[in-house]
């Protein structure tokens, strides 16, 4: 994978697979902490504790379609190429916690990507789920929830495209106003 959004979008698709109804996905870049940290937690099926201690392995995946699973041995190994680390928590019925800290300057650091794109790629192709995403830059943060989109748009369905395009760029233009006061 390419950038770091991409990862976000390859967990967030586990969770959907695991039967999630809400998802949380939390970055925080720290700049002057040398720190960038990714959480993404979801009300899913959860995971018995003998798949937990193989699901990082990359011949091991719970698919049927493929022998392999590539997508947490890898963000796990981007996490810790860069100096962070790489944690999962899942209790069967209850959930899943994964968690990424990247070293923010770090040369071996992907960059983040499009993370506006994927968040709408997850909220319109599963309008019937939750997703709570928050991005702080630097102490300042920025949340977008599904849960206040759906009330603004007293009945339009939030993944009409005009919709999907408009809250698309209001991400963006959120995230850039947060670049632009980090300095």
């Amino acid at each position: 994978m390419k950038d770091l959004s991409l990862h976000i979008l390859d967990i967030v698709q586990n969770s959907l697979s695991a039967g999630a109804q809400n998802i949380i996905i939390t970055i925080d870049e720290d700049a002057v902490a040398d720190r960038l940290n990714i959480l993404i937690q979801d009300d899913g099926a959860g995971m018995a504790p003998d798949v937990l201690e193989r699901v990082t392995d990359p011949y091991y995946t719970s698919r049927t379609t493929r022998k392999v699973g590539l997508g947490l041995p890898l963000f796990r190994q981007n996490a810790e190429m860069s100096g962070g680390s790489f944690t999962i928590d899942s209790q069967p019925s209850k959930g899943t916690v994964v968690k990424a800290n990247f070293g923010y300057h770090h040369i071996d650091r992907q960059p983040l990507g499009d993370v506006p794109g994927v968040i709408m790629i997850l909220v319109g192709s599963n309008p019937e789920k939750e997703f709570y995403y928050k991005h702080r830059i630097n102490g300042k943060e920025y949340v977008f929830d599904t849960r206040e989109a759906r009330e603004a748009l007293d009945g339009i369905p939030i993944n009409e495209p005009s919709v999907i395009r408009y809250l698309k760029e209001m991400i963006r233009e959120n995230l850039q106003e947060l670049q632009e006061n980090k300095k």
